[in-house]
């Protein structure tokens, strides 16, 4: 009997998962921390979360058609960014902002890269630092949970602050659950974990990044970040800021991560040191986003050194009779 077969080019072992369900359990995981900060700030919050993932879903229609490329809309990568950006936003950013950022995500740093899967720099963290730049004193307008106007600075402007040795810091609970100013999505440590760990448990990240990310940065906080050395609060550094949000939802991103483990490895400890020295020796209190960013770029570098040769594609070998 003659039978015929198919022969195609690597990967050979495939799997049914989808982009759309990996996109979708990526918004399971942040509603905790969504509801965390809407709790926190106010009905207001909902509308930026929800004007951020409008604008972005738009974006990406207009710019798709404009470009004559398919509609990807449906796959919910432009939910994704649009939450992620607004979770990266002050409670107290104007909507236009929203707009602004949302169009940088998908437009400037997503579209005309290529669409999904060409940009360099994770969209939303990339727009959320050009917000940051340009309209510095709106993207750090904090305040306390619970009011609409009373500002207050972050646990880590706090921490930073010239007489910190006289202010008293938020306690670790309040660190732990959320009740502390900061940007919508990164108050609550605990929402953060528990969509983490849903995450991890769906096999939708590894833990490679955000286990390296935070132990690197918490071992670097205990040694650097005390008047003595091995003094430091690595505790507070940890549960403050932006840390978890980015080690868990944005440093792993797919596409601006390493491909390999031992890739993913080195981009932890790239983004603990690099957000640890932001932290303690610049006059910036926050370093995640930045930190990110570079490791982003430098990812092509390290998959060059990391990612096997493919069978076959070693240097050849000079034969001599």
């Amino acid at each position: 009997m003659e039978r015929s077969f198919i022969v195609s080019s690597s990967p050979h072992i495939r799997d049914n998962i989808s982009t759309r369900r990996i996109m979708l359990d990526v918004i399971i995981a942040l509603i905790p921390a969504s509801l965390a900060g809407v709790y926190f700030f106010g009905p207001r919050t909902l509308l930026v979360i929800l004007v951020s993932i409008l604008a972005c879903v738009l974006s990406e229609y207009l710019s798709g058609k404009l470009m004559k490329r398919s509609n990807t809309i449906s796959d919910l990568s432009a939910v994704v960014t649009g939450l992620i950006l607004a979770l990266n936003l002050p409670p107290t950013v104007p909507l236009w902002m929203v707009v602004v950022g949302a169009v940088v995500a998908i437009v400037v740093i997503k579209q005309l890269f290529g669409g999904m899967g060409q940009n360099f720099i994770n969209p939303a963290l990339g727009a959320r630092v050009f917000l940051f730049i340009s309209y510095a004193n709106r993207m750090t307008n904090w305040v306390i949970p619970g009011t609409d106007a009373v500002s207050s600075a972050t646990p880590l402007g706090l921490l930073k602050a010239e007489d910190a040795a006289q202010v008293v810091l938020p306690s670790y609970k309040d660190l732990f659950f959320g009740n502390i100013g900061g940007c919508i999505g990164e108050v609550s440590a605990a929402a953060l974990l528990i969509g983490g760990i849903y995450l991890v448990a769906r096999k939708v990240i590894g833990p490679e990044i955000p286990l390296t990310y935070i132990g690197t940065l918490g071992l670097f906080t205990w040694i650097f970040g005390g008047p003595t050395l091995f003094s430091g609060d690595f505790v507070y550094h940890i549960l403050s800021g932006g840390l978890l949000l980015g080690a868990i939802y944005m440093a792993t991103d797919y596409t601006t991560s390493p491909m390999t483990t031992k890739g993913r490895i080195i981009m932890g400890i790239g983004c603990g040191l690099l957000t640890g020295i932001i932290r303690l020796y610049t006059n910036y209190p926050e370093g995640a986003s930045f930190a990110i960013l570079i490791m982003n770029v430098m990812v092509p570098l390290i998959d060059r050194y990391t990612v096997p040769k493919s069978f076959g594609g070693g240097k050849a070998v000079e034969r001599y009779s």
